[in-house]
């Protein structure tokens, strides 16, 4: 919970990573609220005291996938808010005459897009989404301490790169320190 607020404010894509593996973690778990806490949360507390904020806050989670029937699959609304924000951002990016350097990283990471797109079930995702689960993709790959190639890591690369920049942007939309006209 402190994880996700923080996460949110510095680096929205973490903040995005992060609750994918909250919402993994949910359903690996079956919904049990007691189990999380016991085996996944108390352990990693290092105060008591925040016990009834994050069992609040994991509650609120599993409250909201149980609504939105996402016991295998799919992400609950902020996950998703958060993506059409940044497509919104990446489409009006994409479109400014000035911002050069963004088209150019969209077109060194469009390459490998497309093949990560017809390897996973999102066929109708935009590409913004579609990069940041290959994100996660490679966050589960070191996690699980698998092996990555040098080909797939210079498209994770690519990928990483333009969402590093739209991630840039958003933050400073989200402050109110971005001018459309100026930038």
């Amino acid at each position: 919970m402190l994880i996700a607020q923080k996460k949110e404010q510095e680096n929205i894509a973490e903040y995005i990573l992060y609750l994918f593996q909250i919402e993994d973690i949910i359903r690996s778990f079956k919904f049990n609220i007691d189990d999380i806490m016991e085996v996944f949360v108390l352990p990693n507390l290092p105060d008591r005291s925040f016990e009834g904020q994050y069992r609040k806050w994991y509650q609120e989670i599993i409250s909201e996938m149980k609504a939105a029937k996402l016991e295998k699959k799919g992400h609950i609304d902020r996950v998703m808010e958060v993506f059409r924000e940044l497509v919104f951002l990446h489409n009006t990016l994409h479109t400014m005459a000035k911002e050069s350097k963004y088209k150019t990283l969209c077109e060194s990471a469009a390459g490998y897009v497309p093949e990560y797109r017809s390897k996973s079930d999102m066929k109708n995702n935009h590409d913004v989404e579609v990069i940041i689960h290959a994100m996660y993709m490679k966050l589960q790959l070191r996690i699980r301490g698998k092996e990555i190639t040098a080909e797939t890591e210079e498209a994770f690369d690519a990928m990483r790169i333009q969402i590093a920049f739209l991630v840039r942007e958003y933050h400073k939309m989200k402050s109110g320190d971005y001018n459309f006209i100026q930038n």
